[in-house]
């Protein structure tokens, strides 16, 4: 064995794997060409509330970005979520602690999405 691999055996076709710019290319969509709602959720959190935006058709890579911004320009923390559409299209929630859905909307917006607020 070299470098101290050891060979594991998986019951999995074999996945084609490819570069990251292959990649990025292929998920990350246009910002116009997303159509994203901002929100805030309590529920399930013990009563802290934190914002949502969702969904973020992006790359796992520039959806850690544009959260890392946001915390910052937040001055809070927050956590990336992965999900699925019904089609087999992967997206992502990122969530901010707090209530900043105006401010993440004008973010949004002023990037080029087309973002709206929901809920109340």
């Amino acid at each position: 064995m070299k470098g101290g691999r050891k060979l594991v055996w998986s019951s999995e076709k074999p996945v084609e794997r490819k570069g990251p710019e292959t990649v990025a290319r292929r998920l990350s969509r246009p910002p116009a060409e997303h159509d994203v709602r901002v929100r805030r959720e309590r529920s399930g959190r013990g009563g802290k509330e934190v914002t949502v935006a969702s969904p973020l058709y992006l790359t796992q890579e520039d959806a850690s970005r544009l959260l890392a911004a946001w915390k910052k320009l937040c001055g809070s923390g927050g956590a990336l979520k992965p999900g699925q559409t019904p089609d087999g299209v992967p997206y992502f929630d990122l969530e901010v602690q707090g209530d900043h859905a105006d401010r993440l909307v004008a973010e949004l917006i002023k990037a080029g999405y087309k973002a709206k607020r929901s809920g109340g």
